[in-house]
């Protein structure tokens, strides 16, 4: 017999997101999500000097399956995860898989340059590369009271 290590939080976490699921709203984290969804892919976003990177973990999930578009600063990423499964002689005790339609949409910073993102895909895993460009597009400006 081996032991679990028991961790009350995680457990919350799953209790929580499958309840607000259930509601149509977004899992815990994912308050940044413009439309509600089947399911939300979990996503890392970072940056380094050169580019803002958004890794997107889609598993079993097929490239003609997902979209990714860029509309006024948007980015939106969508596709499906297709349930197949043969249901034949088989007796599901437990099914936590996520299926169906998914949707995540963030909003670009200004000094990126939109033209020039990279994606790629591979192994469940979507990535995608949004170069800088050095100067933001808008500027503050101050404005005088009377």
């Amino acid at each position: 017999m081996s032991l679990t290590r028991w961790e009350p939080m995680r457990n919350f976490e799953n209790l929580f997101d499958r309840y607000s699921r259930s509601l149509g709203m977004p899992m815990m984290g994912e308050l940044d999500s413009l439309t509600t969804s089947d399911w939300l892919p979990r996503v890392d976003i970072s940056e380094n000097d050169k580019e803002l990177v958004i890794d997107v973990e889609i598993p079993d999930v097929k490239k003609e399956d997902v979209k990714v578009s860029v509309v006024d600063g948007i980015l939106t990423i969508q596709g499906e995860k297709k349930q197949e499964r043969e249901e034949s002689g088989r007796k599901f005790f437990r099914s936590e898989r996520y299926y169906g339609k998914f949707i995540r949409s963030f909003s670009l910073p200004d000094n990126v340059d939109e033209k020039k993102i990279h994606a790629s895909f591979k192994n469940g895993m979507l990535n995608l590369s949004i170069p800088k460009s050095g100067e933001p597009k808008r500027k503050a400006i101050e404005i005088k009271l009377d």
